[in-house]
């Protein structure tokens, strides 16, 4: 079993356009700052079958565990629930003209991926996260 993380209150992250260039990857910056969507199955930790812990590649605040991790067929990293519910927000998002739930990192509002209702047990949920949008360290 995998150490239980501290999670300690989120107090929010904000930084300027020019600062999260400077900090992040292209790919990453595209994904978390502009909610683009990377290709699938091109992210190494879609493949990664470590156990260990996922932060947000913005402000490396602990999003998922590899404990709830589960190949999904999709090419995205896929989660059937976060490490603790304080760690991600929702919202709608409605860019293909139909509504889909949107998942946001709770510190930085960094744009992770999207939560559907096709997931497996316990949740039902799949949480489809861009492996650009995740650091990984392994236990």
């Amino acid at each position: 079993m995998p150490p239980k993380l501290q999670i300690d209150p989120i107090v929010k992250v904000t930084k300027t356009d020019e600062e999260w260039k400077r900090q992040l990857s292209t790919t990453a910056y595209r994904v978390l700052r502009h909610e683009d969507t990377e290709r699938a199955f091109v992210n190494p930790l879609h493949e990664n079958h470590q156990a260990g812990t996922y932060y947000c590649a913005g402000c490396d605040l602990p999003l998922f565990s590899s404990t709830h991790k589960f190949d999904s067929g999709t090419g995205w990293p896929s989660f059937w629930q976060p490490i603790d519910p304080r760690v991600v927000e929702t919202r709608t998002d409605f860019a293909l003209f139909i509504p889909r739930t949107e998942v946001h990192c709770a510190r930085c509002e960094g744009h992770q991926g999207h939560v559907f209702k096709d997931g497996p047990k316990p949740t039902g949920l799949r949480y489809c996260i861009n492996g650009a949008a995740l650091t990984f360290l392994a236990d």
